[in-house]
């Protein structure tokens, strides 16, 4: 007999009952976080491998593809897809073919590194790009290895409405491959994110300086993505706190309330969270969520850290529409259906996260498959 806490007696809702995300019409609410696996080849196309990889998973509520790169210039880490050119439309429209057979719903999340890549994966070995001429700590995957950053060259005033329009052509190749939907990516210390965060961005022009000003670029890279699909297909992701990429800011409450308010004429599809650092502490070192998803006033996909207790209290306390797991959807093709029956979690092979074949990448079975052998 069911608790008087049991959800389904009381009405409230978990992990597997539907949502609505603008015009995308979930099953549950368990989301497939974009994971960058780096098996694209050097020209960036994904093939009949990839196509497997994601069909597998397509009992997500929604899949968000890996990050792509809108230019060869917004490349930043070896053997990633790009959506610039027909020959990768072609090879994603082979990956979304395969994921709506099986009855999924697939959105192609849109990237450019900005100053996180390195002169070896840029156009003719240009410096990598960025708001501010300020070298990044770390190292750049390359396909030669790990090679250190660079300092990248700051953006003129006049490019930037040439990385705005590169955005609108990647929209719309998106919709050529037939993807459900796109997100914008903002976050992790890549271009739009280090625009907004004073740490990355001391420009003096119209991009720089006040928050109003800082937010400018995220809002006109918004502004010409809906006007190819329209609001409610688009999503944005956001990483307030996380250091990601050698990030900091110096009040992002202010700064990230200030944006997502400034969204709100464009109706997205969802905002898209990492609560804390990307793939690390959940710490939200004093940053208000619940007020970002106010400001915001749309649905609210979170994300970082999250296992199922987590996520069904998320969602059953109304803080998440939905929640997306990222590392768990590797070795887990079916993770709902691992939730819902209470399976145990396979634990992925960390060395077969970037690059390489198959293994560690299809070749993960289903319980079906494990009970079977």
């Amino acid at each position: 007999m069911p608790s008087l806490s049991d959800p389904v007696r009381i009405g409230l809702p978990s992990l597997f009952d539907p949502v609505r995300l603008g015009a995308l019409s979930l099953p549950n609410r368990i989301v497939m976080a974009p994971l960058t696996r780096s098996r694209a080849g050097h020209a960036g196309v994904q093939g009949p491998l990839n196509a497997t990889y994601y069909a597998q998973r397509a009992g997500a509520g929604l899949i968000i593809a890996e990050a792509t790169q809108i230019s060869r210039q917004g490349q930043g880490y070896a053997f990633t897809p790009g959506i610039h050119d027909e020959n990768q439309v072609a090879g994603w429209h082979t990956v979304t073919e395969a994921v709506h057979r099986a009855r999924g719903r697939i959105v192609l999340q849109l990237w450019h590194v900005g100053r996180i890549s390195h002169p070896s994966l840029q156009p003719e070995g240009a410096l990598p790009v960025g708001p501010s001429a300020i070298k990044p700590e770390g190292q750049a995957f390359t396909e030669t290895g790990f090679q250190p950053f660079v300092i990248p060259r700051a953006l003129e005033t006049a490019e930037i409405a040439g990385i705005v329009e590169d955005y609108r052509q990647a929209a719309h190749r998106a919709q050529q491959a037939g993807f459900d939907g796109v997100e914008i990516h903002g976050a992790n210390g890549y271009l739009i994110d280090q625009f907004l965060r004073d740490g990355t961005n001391q420009r003096t022009d119209a991009y720089g300086g006040s928050i109003e000003n800082r937010i400018r670029f995220l809002l006109e890279v918004t502004r010409a993505v809906t006007e190819v699909w329209g609001g409610d297909r688009v999503g944005l992701r956001l990483s307030p706190v996380s250091p990601a990429n050698d990030m900091r800011d110096s009040n992002p409450q202010a700064l990230f309330d200030h944006a997502v308010a400034g969204l709100a004429p464009f109706g997205l599809a969802y905002l898209h969270v990492v609560e804390g650092a990307t793939g690390g502490s959940r710490d939200a070192q004093g940053f208000d969520f619940a007020a970002l998803r106010r400001s915001f006033r749309g649905p609210y996909l979170a994300n970082n850290g999250y296992d199922q207790a987590l996520a069904e209290a998320a969602i059953r306390e109304g803080r998440a529409d939905a929640v997306a797991f990222g590392r768990p959807f590797i070795a887990n093709p079916d993770l709902v259906e691992r939730f819902r029956t209470g399976a145990p979690l396979a634990e992925p092979d960390k060395t077969t996260f970037y690059g390489g074949d198959a293994r560690g990448y299809t070749d993960y079975p289903a319980l079906a498959q494990s009970a079977a052998a």
